[in-house]
Protein backbone atom coordinates (compact mmCIF):
# COMPACT_ATOMS: atom_id res chain seq x y z
CA UNK A 1 0.00 0.00 0.00
CA UNK A 2 1.26 3.57 -0.57
CA UNK A 3 2.17 4.74 2.92
CA UNK A 4 3.91 8.03 3.63
CA UNK A 5 5.49 9.71 6.63
CA UNK A 6 5.21 13.45 7.14
CA UNK A 7 7.20 15.45 9.69
CA UNK A 8 8.62 12.11 10.85
CA UNK A 9 5.20 10.62 11.71
CA UNK A 10 4.62 7.19 10.15
CA UNK A 11 1.27 5.37 9.74
CA UNK A 12 0.66 2.30 11.91
CA UNK A 13 -1.17 -0.79 10.61
CA UNK A 14 -1.87 -3.77 12.86
CA UNK A 15 -0.69 -7.03 11.21
CA UNK A 16 -4.23 -8.46 11.41
CA UNK A 17 -5.68 -5.54 9.42
CA UNK A 18 -6.03 -5.50 5.64
CA UNK A 19 -5.27 -2.32 3.69
CA UNK A 20 -5.76 -2.57 -0.08
CA UNK A 21 -2.63 -1.77 -2.13
CA UNK A 22 -4.36 1.20 -3.80
CA UNK A 23 -5.40 2.82 -0.50
CA UNK A 24 -3.20 5.70 0.67
CA UNK A 25 -2.12 6.30 4.28
CA UNK A 26 -0.34 9.54 5.18
CA UNK A 27 1.21 10.50 8.50
CA UNK A 28 -0.68 10.11 11.78
CA UNK A 29 -2.92 7.20 10.85
CA UNK A 30 -3.50 4.26 13.20
CA UNK A 31 -5.27 1.19 11.79
CA UNK A 32 -6.22 -1.25 14.54
CA UNK A 33 -6.69 -5.02 14.64
CA UNK A 34 -9.00 -6.76 12.16
CA UNK A 35 -9.76 -3.57 10.23
CA UNK A 36 -10.47 -3.40 6.50
CA UNK A 37 -9.46 -0.45 4.30
CA UNK A 38 -10.77 -0.75 0.75
CA UNK A 39 -9.44 0.18 -2.68
CA UNK A 40 -8.64 3.85 -3.32
CA UNK A 41 -9.47 4.97 0.22
CA UNK A 42 -7.49 8.04 1.33
CA UNK A 43 -6.57 8.44 5.00
CA UNK A 44 -4.69 11.73 5.27
CA UNK A 45 -3.22 12.18 8.72
CA UNK A 46 -1.19 15.21 7.68
CA UNK A 47 -3.02 17.60 10.05
CA UNK A 48 -5.05 15.64 12.63
CA UNK A 49 -4.79 12.02 13.79
CA UNK A 50 -6.96 9.32 12.21
CA UNK A 51 -7.80 6.24 14.28
CA UNK A 52 -9.60 3.10 13.11
CA UNK A 53 -10.40 0.95 16.13
CA UNK A 54 -10.70 -2.83 16.13
CA UNK A 55 -12.96 -4.46 13.56
CA UNK A 56 -13.91 -1.28 11.73
CA UNK A 57 -14.05 -0.99 7.96
CA UNK A 58 -13.48 1.91 5.57
CA UNK A 59 -14.65 1.01 2.09
CA UNK A 60 -13.68 1.97 -1.47
CA UNK A 61 -13.04 5.66 -2.26
CA UNK A 62 -13.63 6.90 1.29
CA UNK A 63 -11.78 10.06 2.30
CA UNK A 64 -10.80 10.71 5.92
CA UNK A 65 -9.09 13.92 6.98
CA UNK A 66 -9.18 16.43 9.82
CA UNK A 67 -7.92 19.58 11.45
CA UNK A 68 -4.93 19.72 13.85
CA UNK A 69 -5.73 18.76 17.46
CA UNK A 70 -9.04 17.25 16.35
CA UNK A 71 -8.79 13.50 15.85
CA UNK A 72 -11.03 11.64 13.43
CA UNK A 73 -11.99 8.36 15.09
CA UNK A 74 -13.95 5.32 13.92
CA UNK A 75 -14.60 3.28 17.04
CA UNK A 76 -14.86 -0.51 17.41
CA UNK A 77 -16.92 -2.14 14.63
CA UNK A 78 -17.53 1.17 12.88
CA UNK A 79 -18.73 0.75 9.29
CA UNK A 80 -17.94 3.41 6.68
CA UNK A 81 -19.67 2.83 3.33
CA UNK A 82 -18.32 3.35 -0.19
CA UNK A 83 -17.34 6.92 -0.99
CA UNK A 84 -18.11 8.43 2.42
CA UNK A 85 -16.19 11.46 3.71
CA UNK A 86 -15.25 11.92 7.37
CA UNK A 87 -13.66 15.16 8.57
CA UNK A 88 -12.60 15.73 12.20
CA UNK A 89 -15.53 13.69 13.54
CA UNK A 90 -16.20 10.68 15.75
CA UNK A 91 -18.10 7.57 14.67
CA UNK A 92 -18.99 5.69 17.83
CA UNK A 93 -18.95 1.94 18.40
CA UNK A 94 -21.12 -0.16 16.05
CA UNK A 95 -22.31 2.88 14.05
CA UNK A 96 -22.66 2.96 10.26
CA UNK A 97 -22.04 5.82 7.84
CA UNK A 98 -23.75 5.08 4.53
CA UNK A 99 -22.42 5.32 0.99
CA UNK A 100 -21.40 8.82 -0.15
CA UNK A 101 -22.46 10.39 3.16
CA UNK A 102 -20.46 13.31 4.58
CA UNK A 103 -19.78 13.77 8.30
CA UNK A 104 -18.32 17.17 9.15
CA UNK A 105 -16.12 18.69 11.84
CA UNK A 106 -16.86 17.86 15.50
CA UNK A 107 -19.95 15.86 14.58
CA UNK A 108 -20.50 12.68 16.58
CA UNK A 109 -22.37 9.62 15.35
CA UNK A 110 -23.78 7.80 18.37
CA UNK A 111 -23.40 4.11 19.17
CA UNK A 112 -25.36 1.82 16.83
CA UNK A 113 -26.65 4.79 14.83
CA UNK A 114 -26.99 4.76 11.04
CA UNK A 115 -26.29 7.68 8.72
CA UNK A 116 -28.23 7.10 5.50
CA UNK A 117 -26.53 7.06 2.12
CA UNK A 118 -25.80 10.53 0.70
CA UNK A 119 -26.68 12.30 3.97
CA UNK A 120 -24.82 15.46 5.01
CA UNK A 121 -24.14 15.57 8.76
CA UNK A 122 -23.28 19.20 9.57
CA UNK A 123 -20.46 20.34 11.81
CA UNK A 124 -21.15 19.84 15.49
CA UNK A 125 -24.22 17.63 15.10
CA UNK A 126 -24.62 14.98 17.81
CA UNK A 127 -26.50 11.99 16.41
CA UNK A 128 -28.22 10.03 19.19
CA UNK A 129 -27.44 6.36 19.75
CA UNK A 130 -29.62 3.85 17.86
CA UNK A 131 -31.05 6.50 15.56
CA UNK A 132 -31.41 6.87 11.79
CA UNK A 133 -30.38 10.20 10.28
CA UNK A 134 -30.92 11.15 6.64
CA UNK A 135 -31.10 14.14 4.34
CA UNK A 136 -29.22 17.34 3.46
CA UNK A 137 -28.72 18.57 6.11
CA UNK A 138 -29.18 15.34 8.05
CA UNK A 139 -32.08 15.12 10.49
CA UNK A 140 -33.01 12.41 12.97
CA UNK A 141 -35.79 10.36 11.39
CA UNK A 142 -36.51 7.72 14.02
CA UNK A 143 -35.09 5.12 16.39
CA UNK A 144 -33.67 1.99 14.80
CA UNK A 145 -35.29 -1.39 15.36
CA UNK A 146 -33.41 -4.32 16.84
CA UNK A 147 -33.62 -6.02 13.42
CA UNK A 148 -31.95 -3.05 11.72
CA UNK A 149 -29.16 -2.98 14.28
CA UNK A 150 -28.66 -6.73 13.84
CA UNK A 151 -28.50 -6.21 10.04
CA UNK A 152 -25.76 -3.62 10.49
CA UNK A 153 -23.78 -5.97 12.76
CA UNK A 154 -24.03 -8.78 10.19
CA UNK A 155 -22.68 -6.46 7.50
CA UNK A 156 -19.74 -5.47 9.66
CA UNK A 157 -18.99 -9.11 10.46
CA UNK A 158 -18.98 -9.81 6.72
CA UNK A 159 -16.29 -7.16 6.27
CA UNK A 160 -14.32 -8.63 9.16
CA UNK A 161 -14.45 -11.96 7.35
CA UNK A 162 -13.39 -10.16 4.16
CA UNK A 163 -10.33 -8.91 6.04
CA UNK A 164 -9.32 -12.51 6.72
CA UNK A 165 -10.11 -13.60 3.15
CA UNK A 166 -8.13 -10.71 1.68
CA UNK A 167 -5.08 -11.35 3.83
CA UNK A 168 -5.18 -15.02 2.82
CA UNK A 169 -5.97 -14.88 -0.88
CA UNK A 170 -6.28 -11.45 -2.50
CA UNK A 171 -3.48 -11.12 -5.06
CA UNK A 172 -2.82 -8.94 -8.10
CA UNK A 173 -3.13 -11.01 -11.29
CA UNK A 174 -3.39 -10.66 -15.06
CA UNK A 175 -7.01 -11.06 -16.21
CA UNK A 176 -8.00 -14.10 -18.25
CA UNK A 177 -8.82 -13.56 -21.93
CA UNK A 178 -11.94 -15.73 -21.77
CA UNK A 179 -14.23 -17.34 -19.23
CA UNK A 180 -12.85 -20.70 -18.17
CA UNK A 181 -14.98 -23.85 -18.18
CA UNK A 182 -16.42 -24.65 -14.74
CA UNK A 183 -15.56 -21.17 -13.48
CA UNK A 184 -15.72 -21.21 -9.65
CA UNK A 185 -18.10 -19.00 -7.68
CA UNK A 186 -17.17 -17.01 -4.63
CA UNK A 187 -18.29 -18.44 -1.28
CA UNK A 188 -21.80 -17.38 -0.33
CA UNK A 189 -22.35 -15.15 2.71
CA UNK A 190 -25.43 -14.57 4.82
CA UNK A 191 -25.41 -10.79 4.34
CA UNK A 192 -28.27 -9.20 2.36
CA UNK A 193 -29.31 -5.67 1.58
CA UNK A 194 -31.62 -4.00 4.11
CA UNK A 195 -34.44 -3.85 1.56
CA UNK A 196 -34.09 -7.61 0.96
CA UNK A 197 -34.33 -8.34 4.68
CA UNK A 198 -37.58 -6.36 4.87
CA UNK A 199 -39.08 -8.47 2.08
CA UNK A 200 -38.48 -11.52 4.26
Amino acid sequence: MPSYSIDGVIPVVDPSAYVHPTAVLIGDVIVGPNCYVGPCASLRGDFGRIVLEEGSNVQDHCCIHGFPDNDTVVEVNGHIGHGAILHSCIVRRDALVGMNAVVMDEAEIGEKAIVAACAFVPAGMKVPARSLVAGIPAKVKRELSDDEIAWKLEGTQTYQALTVRSLASLREVEPLSSVEKNRPSLPATEVRSLIATKRG
